[in-house]
Parts: C-alpha cells; structure tokens; sequence
C-alpha cells in the first residue's frame, strides 16, 4: 500500500474506524495496537498520521520536528532513529510506505 502524507494524516486516530499509522523513513507502521500510546490523547499522539522520523530522532514531541527530514542531524541522532525503527519494526507490521503528494 502506498498513501500520500495527505492521506496517511487520516490516519492520526480521530477516525475510530481506521487504524492508527505511524511512518519512520517512509515506512508505515500499524500502531493501532499501541492506541493508549498514539491515540488521540496519548503521549506520543502528536506521531501518528505523520512520518515522525526527524522527531524519533531528536527525542522530540515538538509539532515542528514531526517530519521526515533528516537534514543536519547528527550520528548520535541518526543512531536513536535506528534504534527507534528497530523497536517498531519489533512491535508493530509494515503495512506500507509514503509517496510524494
């Protein structure tokens, strides 16, 4: 599957009906399972329906730095996103990937 940034934002858990996606690198990752987490009102809910690679990074739940970006991190950053995107790819599936709009 493949959606748009547009079209992944309707997926950001205000629509009960759909599951809840979060994207690391372009990947989209069902969270659905981790609702308390993404959902609307949880801790991490400013992630979902974004690609949230630069923010995963940073350590950050900065609106501004939920983007897929990774212009001028550092290593030490990039090495908290992979560690990030192993912790996903453990707990929830890939069910897709983000195209250009």
């Amino acid at each position: 599957m493949e959606l748009t940034p547009h079209q992944l934002k309707a997926h950001d858990g205000t629509d009960p009906s759909k599951p809840i996606y979060v994207a690391i690198r372009g990947r989209i990752y069902d969270v659905t399972s981790g609702k308390s987490f993404y959902g609307p009102g949880g801790s991490y809910c400013v992630f979902a329906g974004k690609d949230a690679s630069r923010a995963l990074a940073k350590m950050s739940k900065e609106e501004s730095d939920v983007v897929p970006n990774l212009d001028g991190l550092t290593e030490k950053e990039i090495g908290v996103l992979d560690d990030w995107e192993k912790k996903f790819q453990a707990k929830y599936p890939i069910v897709g990937t983000v195209t250009s709009d």
